[in-house]
């Protein structure tokens, strides 16, 4: 019993003596990854900033209870993540865009969509879902992550834990194929003209 209290008092005397962290080593070595985390939780442009800032008033507040028990980072992704909670709560008070005044607009009527127009975007769809569908799923992925959502190979490297070379090997393949399953597709759809 003895031995035991002897271990804890020694946990708590290094616990102790080790320097406490300050906000601005907290910003130095752990900004990128707050950054971070807070864009893969969802947090958007123009807000992100704000809630960065947000993240770092909590950090301030809160920097004296982080005790130690666990990793930094794992303290920090839960103030992320409480953050971020309040910040989609509070959400329906940014859904407002700003737009110029309508009488400085010329009306303009937006053409009605017709059945043919719906009828061919919904084809031009299906079209593309089919070519999706025939890559691999790896390639897949990397192509829908860079062509259609508009991320960084760097980016998507992270996301799904490759190295950044694989992800531009992945994505030139992925490339290739989809051209050639266009062209399949094309070549089948001029037979069905004919």
């Amino acid at each position: 019993m003895t031995e035991l209290i002897d271990t804890f008092e020694g946990f708590a005397d290094s616990a102790l003596a080790r320097p406490r962290l300050t906000v601005a080593e907290v910003h130095t070595r752990h900004g990128e990854f707050i950054w971070k985390t807070l864009y893969r939780m969802g947090v958007r442009s123009p807000h992100l900033e704000d809630v960065y800032q947000e993240v770092f008033l909590v950090v301030h507040r809160r920097l004296d209870s982080y005790a130690g028990h666990c990793a930094i980072t794992t303290w920090l992704f839960e103030v992320c993540f409480r953050v971020t909670a309040g910040y989609r709560r509070r959400a329906h008070f940014r859904r407002e865009q700003l737009v110029p005044d309508a009488a400085t607009v010329a009306y303009v009527a937006a053409p009605t969509p017709t059945p043919e127009r719906e009828v061919e975007k919904r084809q031009a769809a299906d079209r593309l879902q089919d070519i999706l569908s025939s890559l691999n799923v790896e390639q897949r992925v990397v192509f829908t992550m860079f062509e259609l959502e508009g991320l960084t190979c760097d980016q998507i490297g992270e996301n799904i834990g490759v190295p950044v070379g694989t992800v531009y090997s992945r994505l030139h393949r992925a490339r290739k194929a989809f051209l050639r399953a266009l062209a399949r597709q094309r070549a089948r759809d001029a037979r069905r003209e004919s």
